[in-house]
């Protein structure tokens, strides 16, 4: 690679973000494509408008996260300076027997994005070429450059140094399987799964004495009070996870049946009838068993992939990810 090269990062998550900022700190031109309409991935917020004109908000995807790692303190210390991050103290309970390493029994500080769950990425993206609504869907071998296709544009124009795919692992297989089979089989060897959201809006408070709850019975596995979280604003907000196990099972019902049976299950929590809900389905919102291994950059080839699913997931994991790819990359560049 050259000392200043043009590097392409497929997927505007926390991974390929986190990834991209450093690479663009060190010099390098950097273009992120992302195939939604902004940068986020799975720290996700839905917006809406109630029949009655009032404005709603919900986190569906990563509903908080932690932070162990030295460098992921810092960063979010940065986010938390900039506004766009800040501690998290819901009243949390616990329905049915907990695992015995569930995440409960680590108490640990816990931080959301704000105003929404979008605004650490939204904040890292701010400095960076972000191509939205571009579905990168294959790549290609140009002598010692790379070429893109998109399913918007076609082959793009600009040739790069480097690509970094920064997908969830069963997205990144039909990319890496016709240029580099190996990175193919790692990625397909990583079960990603699934999880439906369920987003209750209510006119008045709903008051159930927590703010949120690990549920360890039925099709649910986590609820909380979206409201609760700092800089919400609009109608009062719950938000529902059904369980790994449940969703796969369900993953390609409809979400009528998927709202029945998950507004049952939270009624046997106290929950009531939401005036207005609202379902999403994330076909891959986490990895059943995560690899361990931080990244890959094959320098020979020019390309790497970083992501949760390679670095023990979850939203720290993301993000160290992305570092420990970034540092890879940069070590292997040479003078000139």
């Amino acid at each position: 690679m050259k000392s200043a090269a043009r590097i392409a990062v497929i997927g505007a998550g926390l991974a390929g973000l986190s990834c991209a900022r450093t690479l663009q700190a060190a010099g390098h031109d950097v273009i992120v494509f992302e195939k939604s309409r902004a940068a986020a991935g799975r720290m996700s917020t839905k917006r809406g408008e109630s029949n009655t004109g009032e404005a709603w908000q919900c986190d569906t995807g990563a509903q908080y996260f932690t932070a162990r790692d030295d460098a992921f303190q810092a960063e979010v210390q940065r986010w938390q300076d900039a506004g766009v991050a800040t501690e998290w103290h819901p009243e949390i309970a616990v329905f049915g027997d907990a695992p015995a390493q569930s995440p409960h029994a680590r108490p640990a500080m816990r931080y959301v994005g704000s105003p929404r769950m979008t605004a650490p990425a939204r904040y890292l993206a701010e400095t960076l070429t972000l191509q939205t609504q571009t579905t990168i869907q294959a790549l290609r071998r140009d002598g010692s450059t790379w070429a893109l296709r998109s399913a918007e544009h076609d082959w793009l124009s600009p040739r790069f140094d480097a690509v970094v795919v920064a997908t969830p692992a069963p997205q990144a297989v039909p990319l890496l399987q016709p240029v580099q089979a190996a990175l193919a089989d790692l990625a397909a060897s990583v079960r990603m799964r699934g999880s439906w959201a369920l987003m209750l809006r209510y006119a008045a408070p709903l008051q159930l004495g927590f703010e949120a709850a690990f549920v360890n019975r039925g099709p649910l596995r986590w609820i909380a009070q979206n409201s609760h979280k700092s800089g919400r604003s609009g109608q009062h907000c719950w938000l529902l996870h059904a369980s790994a196990a449940w969703s796969d099972a369900h993953i390609e019902d409809s979400a009528d049946t998927v709202a029945e049976a998950l507004l049952a299950a939270f009624a046997e929590l106290g929950g009531s009838t939401p005036d207005a809900w609202s379902a999403h389905r994330w076909r891959y919102a986490d990895s059943a068993q995560p690899l361990q291994i931080g990244a890959v950059w094959q320098a020979a080839d020019g390309l790497g992939l970083c992501g949760d699913w390679l670095n023990g997931g979850k939203v720290e994991g993301a993000w160290c990810s992305g570092q420990i790819l970034a540092g890879q990359m940069l070590a292997s560049l040479s003078p000139g």
